[in-house]
């Protein structure tokens, strides 16, 4: 999941969570639930995120069938 990846990718780069959060502009609080797929994060906030960790994130927009009544 995306919080595994973040994870992953800001140890990689050697990024504290303090850090990550100071640049992100969010709490280690939120971070640390984000990492551990508890948070629920806005789209800017993911954004911000994979920007600093340079990261791309992709939305897909599953095509659901409408349900005939």
């Amino acid at each position: 999941m995306i919080g595994d990846q973040i994870k992953v990718r800001r140890k990689t780069l050697r990024v504290t969570q303090p850090q990550l959060a100071e640049l992100a502009g969010i709490s280690v609080n939120t971070l640390y639930k984000i990492e551990r797929e508890q948070g629920n994060p806005t789209l800017a906030t993911l954004t911000k995120i994979a920007d600093i960790l340079g990261m791309e994130l992709c939305l897909k927009v599953k095509n659901l069938q409408s349900i005939k009544e």
